[in-house]
């Protein structure tokens, strides 16, 4: 059979897996109902909850955490926790040529946030340490999904690259 081709030539990339879209956009809609159930209830979340997390502090600082580590620097901390998440299925429901749209999207999803408390919620006001640390989470979401997808599309390479061998030697 000297006139075949070879295999390679009659497979194509695989196109995006809808299955896996439809996941992430519903893991997406899940994280954007909790932050704004979170972000947007009228009264703040520290409201009758300071002893609890007092309690975190203190078992923080009793397993070596410094004592610099403070009310403001948890509530920093899971502000980027909070919003990894958001950037990361965000990512994944773009498509790879449209990713770069987390950018600008996670800070202008979280100042409409910040603006909605400062206007519309008594209890509640606007902070720009709150945008910047959503932001930072946000974006370390894009990294990981962006890291992930690479990783995902090195294997896959790996494995048909395999798989041709093998079936040219028959």
């Amino acid at each position: 059979m000297a006139d075949a081709q070879p295999m390679t030539s009659a497979i194509r990339e695989p196109a995006r897996s809808r299955h896996r879209v439809v996941i992430a956009a519903a893991l997406l809609a899940l994280i954007v109902g909790a932050i704004l159930v979170l972000t947007l209830r009228p009264t703040p979340v520290t409201e009758g909850n300071m002893g609890g997390i007092d309690r975190v502090l203190t078992v923080a600082h009793s397993a070596g955490v410094p004592d610099a580590f403070n009310y403001h620097a948890l509530e920093f901390t899971a502000n980027i926790v909070m919003f990894i998440p958001f950037g990361f299925f965000l990512a994944l429901v773009l498509p790879s040529r449209a990713r770069w749209l987390v950018l600008p999207a996670v800070p202008t999803f979280s100042g409409a946030l910040e603006l909605a408390q400062a206007l519309f919620l008594e209890k509640r006001s606007g902070n720009i340490g709150d945008v910047i640390s959503n932001t930072i989470g946000g974006w370390l979401g894009l990294l990981i999904a962006v890291a992930l997808v690479a990783a995902i599309h090195a294997r896959d390479k790996r494995v048909v690259a395999r798989a041709f061998f093998f079936a040219d030697r028959g």
